[in-house]
């Protein structure tokens, strides 16, 4: 699928009226001072799905990676967190979720765009094809931050705990990374290969050492899951941090990115902040 210039302009026009389900205020990040802006705060704006999602303090440890990102920028660098879990880049886009993040953002912001899990569902109203709706979809937020004179990076979906029998990792994504890199390739859109990046740190770590990452807990080890939880698509605080290295460390478009905290080995989970709580999937 080509998405040219006109495409783009068609795609922005299309993709930014409307709200989000009766939602009157657009999401605006604050200063952790609450001074306002001055002119060089700049802000992230993150959109994805539950891999990228912030968690509330119930749910303890699970993390996701755009929730530890500010441990690896400065102070004068905002995070705002758009992902939700369960969304599709269609579906963050149907409900008006996209439309809200366009209203909010500014010249020289930031959008990281990471969408593929749910994407591969078989949920109509989640599933896209790699090849054609998947790129259309992506297509409307590179166009609608670009219209907004903000710059888009596409981040292809961080890959899941998957081990054959010989203790190799093996890739679960099919084409949808692909497709993201050839949409990057043809419209000129930075890019950040979490696939590729997170695949090689499973791959080295092996099948045991991944699971102190992965939402793997014993029974009685948190509230959240008395009876214990093997998850291998969701994060602990400790892997939501080394996917937010991986991310900060490629991403050298970022602005605020803290050089002696990525050289830092171990990066306290106390950085992190969980919300009092998080939106649900969306209700479609």
């Amino acid at each position: 699928m080509r998405c040219d210039r006109r495409a783009l302009l068609r795609a922005a026009v299309g993709g930014v009226a409307g709200g989000w389900l009766g939602v009157a205020e657009p999401a605006l990040a604050e200063r952790p001072d609450g001074a306002g802006y001055g002119a060089s705060w700049r802000t992230i704006y993150v959109v994805g799905d539950s891999t990228a999602a912030s968690y509330a303090v119930a749910e303890i440890p699970r993390a996701g990676w755009g929730q530890a990102l500010p441990a690896f920028l400065d102070s004068k660098t905002v995070v705002v967190n758009e992902a939700v879990s369960a969304s599709s880049s269609k579906s963050f886009a149907d409900v008006g979720r996209l439309d809200r993040v366009l209203a909010a953002i500014r010249p020289g912001d930031v959008l990281l765009i990471s969408f593929g899990h749910a994407d591969e569902s078989v949920n109509p109203t989640r599933h896209t094809d790699p090849w054609t709706t998947f790129q259309e979809y992506l297509c409307r937020y590179v166009a609608g931050a670009r219209a907004a004179r903000a710059l888009p990076v596409l981040v292809t979906p961080v890959e899941r705990r998957r081990f054959a029998s010989d203790g190799k990792a093996f890739l679960s994504h099919g084409e949808y990374p692909d497709a993201m890199r050839a949409l990057a390739a043809a419209t000129r859109t930075p890019l950040i290969d979490l696939t590729a990046l997170s695949f090689a740190l499973w791959d080295a770590m092996g099948p045991e050492a991944t699971k102190d990452y992965f939402l793997w807990l014993d029974a009685g080890e948190s509230p959240k899951f008395p009876d214990g939880i093997s998850d291998d698509t969701h994060f602990q605080a400790r892997g939501a941090i080394e996917l937010a290295r991986l991310v900060v460390s490629a991403g050298r478009m970022l602005p605020g990115r803290d050089c002696r905290a990525l050289r830092e080995p171990v990066i306290s989970s106390d950085l992190l902040v969980w919300l009092p709580t998080r939106p649900g999937p969306d209700p479609l």
